[in-house]
């Protein structure tokens, strides 16, 4: 299934923002596994030092922004499964800031918070393979709106190279 494949209706405008920074030809699988490559390449690349350094007074660290994209994968994972399966209750939202302010992360190594990114990542292949094509189709309701468990997996892709944007341009 190739990003060019998703339907416009299969997610909300918001997140078209993420799913727009891949490329059309781009399969979710080799998406999700090249992608987890390129993060992981880019932070690792990240000096430690610059790891606890936040751009501006109430901005995230970088250790911050990491656990962050971690804490949402895991909530999209298991949105996505949910809808695999046929869940048919409206799925909440989740205060990603709030979340943040509840752990800290500065404290965190970089090394252990890249092994947790990894692993995180790999069970979402996994369980991503597990789809068929049917169950990636499923659509439920997050936040409020429709969803697919296909988009969704676009959408984890692309919010990691959202911020390995934001890392890239105003952290270093």
């Amino acid at each position: 299934m190739k990003r060019s494949d998703l339907q416009y209706d299969e997610i909300g405008e918001f997140y078209w923002n993420y799913i727009r920074l891949i490329p059309e030809d781009e399969e979710l699988i080799d998406c999700l596994k090249k992608n987890t490559h390129e993060i992981t390449e880019f932070l690792k690349s990240v000096p430690e030092e610059k790891w606890k350094h936040s751009y501006a007074e109430d901005k995230w660290s970088i250790s911050q922004m990491v656990q962050h994209i971690m804490d949402t994968e895991r909530i999209f994972q298991y949105r996505a499964l949910s809808f695999a399966r046929g869940e048919s209750k409206p799925l909440p939202g989740f205060d990603h800031d709030f979340y943040a302010m509840t752990y800290d992360a500065k404290d965190r190594k970089p090394v252990e918070l890249l092994k947790e990114f990894k692993a995180i990542r790999e069970s979402g292949v996994l369980l991503y393979k597990s789809f068929s094509d049917e169950m990636l189709a499923r659509k439920g309701n997050m936040n409020e709106m429709n969803a697919t468990p296909r988009a969704i997996g676009f959408i984890m892709a692309g919010h990691a190279l959202h911020h390995k944007d934001v890392i890239d341009k105003r952290y270093l």
